[in-house]
């Protein structure tokens, strides 16, 4: 049950809190007051899509709030057990839409997703409202509203289940048979790519060895040039480096007989001289090997060229060769299994189809049953809103599927979805001895607000919801009618919380609470506010929904006698 509701800086809704209790709640006010607003506030409570244009506007966020009483036996309460939330203190839900930072959930204080918002108020309260009733027009609509009603949903769940496993396996086997058409085509390619990847006998790094050593090739007489002339500067030269310090060394151990402290700077320049000597042959073994052979050249050069070219074709290095060849290798081994792959497959989908047929055929058949109650309830609670003598059925058909379709997406050669093979039409003849016809074809708008509310009154046992919310309820009504409205939305307060949003008296009357929403303009500003009414004050306001702004004493009499009755 719906215990608050708290929304702040929402449409023009400043700031407004609401304490609802069991049985009929009605909201009434003036046209524009903001009572269709507290309707979709509930809807983004229940996990709607919201979006920033609903912020008030000089504020930077909007906030809703609602408080639920919860059993924790209920579905709703299961499933919240289920994620962890305790329920001692209710369900405590809170959105927050922000300009800057977007739209967050909050699940008893914990941030949360939307999914986990909509899984855990799946079962929380039931809306109906203008989209109620355009959704009934909709035929898709109508098998999902007969399932709920059969208590069918674990059945087409099943089906849905199977059908979105065969997809997957269809495509597969589709995959797997286009394969095998190219499979000769295939073989033929990757065993010539295999091939001319092993025939070149490459090895890891190779093409960088190679660059390298063909820079050398290209510069041998610099290279040589450069080295030599080291040589002559460290060692072989006149004046050479190796000659001066050769020099120093001994006038530092002569001059060592003088101060001893001077005989380690000369055995520091001693062991320089040794690393010259060693840095001299090191050179000396370079300049053997600098290579000036126009042959080598070429040959590197043209090996270089061999793997660019399988680098360009195979994926821009050498690495990426490798892998093209363990790619194919493994493309043709699995090749040769390819056949038993496709018998595998096959095998799958035959086992998930013959699933599918009989689950999708075993709900068909308990549709027709459901439908049978179904049309009988809905003409007896359609008798109780002063539509009797109106027929009403539902015709279900399974068309048959289009010849060139994928067999195992048929069931007994009608088209299988995910809702199984059936379609489902809601029929009305609002006259006795009419011909029943298509329920959007004929409906008028008071007729379709009497269909809405007697589904919601069959459906009501069936979806198990603690509370229904009722928008436009009286479109199209009024009068004797609108009693009969009101005296079926109360029937159907005792088994659940029910709030009704009315402009109709007849129904407003029935109310065990009745809440005014107004608004005002103040410092520039619209805000809309709602109160609790006290006896007197109902009676003004159901004078008001009768006679218009000005409450006369006739009016005023007039409604005391409504609410008497």
């Amino acid at each position: 049950m719906l215990k608050e509701l708290s929304i702040r800086n929402f449409a023009i809704i400043d700031d407004l809190h609401i304490h609802f209790q069991p049985g009929l709640t009605v909201l009434t006010g003036e046209t524009g007051a903001g009572k269709s607003i507290v309707i979709n506030a509930v809807n983004l409570i229940l996990g709607s899509r919201a979006s920033t244009e609903m912020i008030r506007t000089g504020a930077d966020a909007a906030e809703l709030e609602a408080l639920f009483d919860i059993r924790p036996d209920s579905a709703p309460g299961r499933a919240a057990a289920e994620m962890g939330y305790d329920l001692a203190d209710g369900l405590l839900v809170r959105r927050v839409i922000s300009r800057a930072e977007g739209n967050r959930v909050y699940i008893n204080g914990r941030l949360a997703t939307l999914q986990v918002l909509s899984a855990v108020t799946e079962s929380l309260a039931s809306i109906s409202g203008q989209h109620a009733h355009q959704g009934l027009l909709k035929e898709d609509h109508h098998l999902l509203i007969l399932d709920q009603f059969g208590g069918l949903m674990p059945q087409r769940t099943a089906v849905a289940a199977l059908y979105h496993d065969i997809l997957p396996q269809l495509k597969h086997l589709k995959d797997l048979s286009e394969r095998q058409t190219r499979q000769a085509q295939m073989t033929e390619l990757l065993k010539f790519q295999c091939q001319e990847i092993q025939a070149a006998g490459i090895q890891p790094g190779e093409d960088r060895e190679l660059d390298q050593e063909r820079l050398r090739l290209k510069n041998a007489g610099v290279l040589y040039e450069a080295v030599n002339a080291g040589i002559e500067a460290l060692y072989s030269g006149s004046g050479s480096a190796l000659e001066r310090l050769t020099e120093v060394r001994r006038s530092l151990e002569k001059m060592g007989r003088i101060d001893p402290l001077l005989n380690s700077q000369s055995e520091a320049c001693a062991e320089v001289g040794y690393r010259l000597e060693d840095l001299v042959e090191g050179l000396r073994a370079y300049l053997k090997s600098v290579e000036f052979h126009e042959g080598r050249l070429e040959a590197v050069e043209a090996r270089l060229d061999q793997l660019n070219r399988l680098k360009r074709k195979y994926g821009g290095s050498l690495e990426a060769v490798f892998e093209k060849q363990a790619q194919s290798a493994a493309e043709l081994a699995g090749i040769e299994t390819i056949s038993s792959d496709i018998e595998a497959a096959k095998a799958q989908l035959n086992d998930l189809h013959a699933q599918l047929a009989q689950h999708a055929g075993l709900l068909s058949k308990n549709r027709q049953h459901a439908a049978q109650r179904f049309q009988a309830e809905v003409a007896a609670e359609l008798a109780t809103l002063k539509m009797k003598g109106t027929a009403f059925g539902v015709r279900l058909t399974s068309p048959p599927a289009d010849p060139q379709a994928e067999p195992y997406l048929m069931v007994n050669a009608c088209a299988v979805s995910d809702s199984g093979i059936d379609r489902a039409v809601f029929t009305i003849a609002p006259n006795v001895g009419e011909a029943l016809k298509p329920l959007a074809a004929i409906a008028s708008g008071g007729e379709l607000s009497r269909v809405v509310l007697a589904l919601k009154s069959i459906l009501a046992h069936s979806e198990s919801v603690a509370t229904i919310v009722f928008d436009e309820v009286d479109a199209g009504i009024g009068g004797a009618v609108a009693e009969v409205v009101g005296r079926k939305l109360a029937e159907l307060a005792r088994h659940h919380q029910v709030i009704c949003i009315t402009h109709l008296p007849q129904i407003a009357k029935f109310g065990r609470h009745h809440f005014r929403i107004s608004k005002q303009v103040a410092d520039g500003r619209t805000r809309t506010s709602i109160h609790l009414l006290s006896a007197d004050e109902r009676t003004r306001e159901v004078a008001r929904m009768l006679g218009g702004e000005k409450i006369t004493r006739v009016t005023l009499e007039h409604a005391r006698e409504l609410l008497r009755k």
